[in-house]
């Protein structure tokens, strides 16, 4: 059991966080715009700095490391007509080849009908034939 002057949370940014380590890191929105954030996106040398961050983040958990990807970002400045969401995308810096080195947890747990199995998570959709489909 942790002493009392040991049970606390510390939140810090990706840049101060450099030369620290902990048990445990969380590393919130490692989605495009956050992580390359969208202002560092101009040129290759940005692009590197950001993937180094997001290193230096990662490389800070010493047992446990949690990388939340966010689904969607409620957003209050889009037109009333919209549903105020705006979907997201795991940051370019773990590609697909590299997830099977993760393991993957959804919250809230999908469905049972909505889980599929593995053979359907397999399977390559062709979405571009989908999208003509619809429109003949």
């Amino acid at each position: 059991m942790p002493l009392l002057d040991e049970d606390y949370l510390i939140l810090s940014t990706i840049h101060s966080a450099k030369g620290q380590e902990w048990k445990a890191v969380t590393i919130l929105n490692v989605v495009d715009g956050c992580i390359p954030s969208d202002m560092a996106t101009g040129t290759t040398a940005e692009i590197d700095e950001e993937r180094r961050l997001l290193y230096v983040a990662m490389t800070r958990a010493k047992d446990e490391l949690d990388l939340m990807v966010t689904q969607r970002f409620y957003v209050t400045h889009q037109s009333g007509f919209g549903d105020r969401h705006v979907y997201a995308n795991r940051t370019r810096f773990i590609p697909n080849s590299l997830l099977s080195l993760f393991a993957q947890r959804s919250w809230p747990a999908p469905m049972p009908e909505m889980q599929g199995n593995a053979e359907s998570r397999r399977e390559a959709v062709d979405l571009a034939a989908r999208m003509r489909a619809m429109w003949q």
